[in-house]
């Protein structure tokens, strides 16, 4: 019976082995069967694919390596999933752009399911999608998006911002929450018709649930948790974020029930309103398709409030970063705000044509800092054939948006800090056709005028009320402008000192 059982455990262990062996051998030549007409890219190693090549803290870093090895389309296995990577401004715009229709849609992966039902704007897709855009796009429009409403909007929130400044009485203090609860009080207004007080302890909360998302949404736990789910969620690292995320929904669930049982439809103040009006005139028209529900609703609260936020103010948290680190910048600046402002005077939308070293600045500020790495992805919607490869239906792909923003074929000094990439030689403002930090094509962000107007107003009323200086014992050279890592690339946290202008 001993060598009876010998034999059958060297039999089995023989049979396990030889299993491994030739699933193996049929994962190799089903991969090299299945990549045959894709864009080419490194070996994937089983199972874990190309993970070994990425810094899952900068996987941007990698993608721009593995750009110079495989050029401007390229494809990476993480995990299971291949993943094809537009890189260089060409690439993307005739992906985004040119090709526009087929790289439409959204992919339904496992951390975007984390924060979104399928519904809203940034994460819907096909018609429900069309419908919420453009509604959201015209709503935004009549609540002054670009206009002189939201202007206004924006100057009364830069009235309180510069009062926070002045408390700290030229003390250093840390920027982070400050410039989130600003820039988020504008898009509140425009969603729930009325802004919140900074110290108002629910909105506080509210906002750091936000920034904690922006910075966990990259991490390498939550990389990994998107190509090995069931694995990372034995381990529970979603947890936190998805904490983060029922209340912001919470949150919004209470605003929109308040609104819905005070909803007037003669008296439309903000977003909501607007889309409580939809639901009613979609009810009594008896329409079939019934884009105008709860869940878009919900869905497309959490996208504005959340995007509208977050961007732009980790946007100027890198400006006053900058120009601390640049003060001959922020000098020529303040000169330029000087000739065309008059003291006592907020700045205006309409000033912005007749600064262009303070455009370019704001411009090449959000071209260095490259807010979205890695952009939002993007899906096929069919078999694509793009630049003489085939891209399978449903393929994920990235718009690498930081080898855009750094492309050597199109910026000078693509790794410096250089304002004068966007003016000419007399000193005029310059559109570049690679400025993408918004994205490009049919997913272009829905916010980006107001973005715009924000960045301009903020940036200009607190660059003509203060200088920005580093704490008392830290030099220029000393400031870190290498980003942490997440989702977004905020700066590490810092201190400034906001010195009154005389």
């Amino acid at each position: 019976m001993a060598i009876l059982s010998y034999f059958l455990t060297r039999v089995d262990l023989l049979l396990y082995v030889t299993t491994c062996i030739v699933l193996f051998l049929y994962w190799i030549n089903g991969s090299k069967k299945s990549s045959a007409k894709m864009p080419p890219g490194p070996k994937p190693l089983p199972l874990i694919g190309n993970f070994h090549l990425l810094d899952l803290k900068h996987p941007h870093k990698s993608l721009m390596k593995l750009s110079e090895r495989y050029g401007e389309v390229f494809t990476v296995h993480l995990g299971s999933q291949k993943l094809v990577v537009l890189a260089g401004y060409n690439a993307v715009k005739d992906a985004l752009v040119n090709q526009a229709d087929d790289f439409v849609e959204r992919p339904d992966t496992p951390l975007y399911r984390l924060f979104s039902t399928g519904k809203g704007i940034v994460f819907n897709n096909g018609e429900s999608w069309k419908t919420m855009r453009r509604f959201t796009l015209s709503t935004l429009r009549d609540f002054g998006m670009g206009k002189k409403t939201v202007e206004a909007r924006i100057q009364d929130e830069l009235i309180y911002l510069i009062e926070h400044f002045k408390s700290h009485n030229g003390k250093p203090f840390d920027t982070e929450i400050i410039m989130s609860n600003a820039v988020c009080n504008v898009i509140s207004s425009i969603i729930f018709g009325k802004r919140f007080e900074y110290e108002n302890p629910v909105f506080k909360k509210l906002l750091k649930r936000i920034i904690d998302n922006e910075k966990l949404g990259g991490s390498p736990k939550l990389v990994l948790y998107n190509y090995f789910p069931r694995i990372m969620s034995f381990f529970r690292v979603e947890k936190k974020f998805t904490q983060n995320i029922s209340e912001v929904n919470e949150f919004l669930s209470k605003r929109i029930k308040q609104q819905r049982q005070e909803f007037n439809a003669n008296d439309i103040s903000g977003y909501i309103d607007a889309y409580l009006l939809k639901q009613e005139q979609d009810q009594t028209s008896n329409k079939t398709e019934k884009y105008f529900n709860d869940g878009n609703l919900a869905m497309a609260a959490f996208d504005l409030f959340t995007a509208g936020t977050g961007t732009t103010s980790t946007t100027l948290q890198w400006a006053m970063l900058l120009m601390m680190k640049y003060p001959e910048i922020q000098k020529k600046v303040q000169e330029e705000i000087r000739a065309h402002i008059k003291p006592g005077q907020m700045p205006a939308a309409d000033d912005r044509k007749k600064m262009p070293y303070t455009d370019a600045v704001i411009h090449e500020v959000q071209r260095f800092c490259n807010l979205v790495p890695m952009s939002v992805s993007h899906t096929t919607t069919k078999d694509v054939h793009f630049r003489g490869y085939c891209i399978p239906k449903g393929t994920e792909v990235i718009p690498f948006l930081t080898s855009v923003l750094y492309d050597k074929t199109q910026w000078e000094t693509p790794y410096e800090f250089n304002p004068n990439h966007f003016l000419d030689g007399s000193g005029k403002f310059v559109r570049r056709d690679a400025f993408m930090p918004f994205s490009a094509g049919r997913r272009i962000c829905a916010g980006e005028g107001l973005a715009k107007m924000e960045l301009f107003l903020f940036f200009t009323g607190l660059l003509q009320t203060f200088t920005f200086l580093p704490p008392p014992g830290i030099s220029r050279e000393d400031l870190d402008l290498t980003p942490g890592s997440g989702f977004l690339l905020i700066p590490h946290p810092y201190l400034l000192c906001a010195k009154l202008n005389c």
